[in-house]
Parts: structure tokens; C-alpha cells; sequence
């Protein structure tokens, strides 16, 4: 193989590597953005009933 072709090929692969990081990021930061809508959701939907799950009656 000669320089010209290794060369073209560490290219390709160090833009392939530059792309699939990008793809990663941005899923990261969409994944995140989400975890803080749903906790936002979650802290604004009342409870349904006081004092539902507050005792636990278990007979053996």
C-alpha cells in the first residue's frame, strides 16, 4: 500500500471515528435533556391520595 492510499485511509477512519462521537454526544444530551423533563413532569403531578401507600396490612 502506498503513502497516498494510507494516508486516504486514516482520514476516512478518523472522520468516521469524528462522526460516530458527534452522534454519541448528541444523544447524550438528548437523553439527559429528557431525565430533566420527566423529573420536571414527576415533582408536578400530585399525589393521588394522601395517605395511599402510607400503611401495608400482611397476614402470614
Amino acid at each position: 500500500m502506498d503513502i497516498a492510499a494510507l494516508s486516504m485511509a486514516m482520514s476516512q477512519t478518523s472522520l468516521a471515528q469524528s462522526a460516530s462521537l458527534q452522534v454519541m454526544s448528541m444523544s447524550k444530551n438528548m437523553a439527559e435533556q429528557q431525565g430533566q423533563q420527566l423529573t420536571e413532569m414527576l415533582k408536578s403531578v400530585p399525589a393521588p391520595h394522601p395517605n395511599l401507600g402510607s400503611s401495608l396490612d400482611i397476614s402470614v
